[in-house]
């Protein structure tokens, strides 16, 4: 309690970072950027795998921000766990808690394209807010609606540009390369990465008669003889993404390489994709990887900690790295 009523109140709010389990090498990375020590966090199970949580010093009128990525074969958990975390901030009077999350878990049910299924990305947004999250960062998104499913501000970033910016190094004959559509509803990205790398678009047509398999029907546009740059999301299995890639080769395309931004790298994809005919795949570390950048390997990995530093520094003082904490934002 103030001894003197009549002196001023410092009301300045302290930025506080911290990580959770389903990434810490890129909430490390993050917080190097951003020169902020990334602890007084304790997580820990229960016996019974109940998840505990508890702040070890005082955030009170902070600004709280989270990193947990939320995919895996624990992507349960890593959700429970960015819950029960939200609940200890708001008790803990935290001034605002910002949950930034490279990977949105449930993306994919986002409609309710059959009778009876569930809308799993509105559940996860409604959980969020229940929890206490104030603001959320994401990477990405299946589909830019899922936004509109919170009534929180939602900063939604993209690594498009980070993998132009990697393709561009390359020494491609632009005029010789295409940028291929996984299907149509990913056209209006590949013609935003086209563009900035300067070369056509085509897009491919798919049936999917199921989860997790689709078959490419044909392609718009013209990838005979052309270096491939296939564009999506995430990759999962790979089933999908490696039978597409076999049957643009049969149509006569030539050197292809895969971007994607979530490499979540269910079951054998890794080696499904390592045994592919293309040149690399290129992922980005919102998800961890074991086997990317390893010699031999074609899962290639960009890190996206610069741009989710940045939107941090954004949201905090509205303004970029290098202004707030004399950084690097790495974009």
């Amino acid at each position: 309690m103030y001894e003197n009523l009549n002196d001023p109140i410092d009301m300045h709010k302290e930025i506080k970072l911290y990580g959770g389990s389903g990434n810490p090498e890129l909430a490390n990375k993050i917080a190097d950027v951003l020169h902020l020590p990334l602890s007084g966090l304790k997580l820990e199970k229960f016996a019974n795998g109940e998840i505990y949580a508890r702040f070890t010093e005082s955030i009170r009128g902070d600004e709280v921000f989270f990193i947990q990525t939320l995919a895996g074969a624990n992507v349960n958990d890593l959700v429970m766990e960015t819950l029960i975390v939200a609940d200890a901030a708001s008790r803990a009077s935290a001034a605002n808690f910002t949950v930034v999350l490279p990977h949105y878990a449930y993306a994919r049910q986002d409609r309710k394209a059959a009778g009876r299924e569930p809308i799993t990305a509105r559940l996860v947004a409604n959980l969020l807010e229940a929890a206490g999250v104030d603001r959320v960062i994401t990477l990405d998104l299946h589909s830019g609606q899922i936004q509109g499913f919170f009534d929180i501000p939602v900063t939604h970033l993209t690594a498009l540009y980070l993998f132009g910016d990697y393709f561009k190094t390359k020494n491609f004959d632009w005029n010789n390369t295409v940028v291929v559509s996984p299907d149509m509803g990913r056209a209006k990205v590949a013609k935003r990465l086209s563009d900035y790398l300067g070369c056509e678009v085509a897009i491919a047509h798919k049936s999917r008669p199921k989860h997790n398999a689709a078959e490419v029907m044909g392609v718009i546009g013209n990838i005979v003889g052309k270096t491939c740059i296939i564009n999506d999301d995430m990759i999962d299995t790979g089933g999908t993404l490696v039978g597409s890639i076999n049957k643009l080769k049969e149509m006569g395309a030539g050197d292809i390489y895969i971007s994607a931004t979530h490499g979540i790298f269910s079951g054998p994809a890794i080696e499904r994709l390592e045994n592919a005919p293309i040149v690399e795949c290129v992922v980005t570390d919102a998800i961890p990887c074991a086997v990317a950048n390893t010699p031999g390997s074609k899962i290639k990995q960009i890190s996206v900690a610069g741009e989710l530093a940045d939107a941090i520094a954004h949201v905090y003082l509205n303004e970029s790295v290098s202004d707030v904490f004399g950084g690097n934002s790495a974009m």
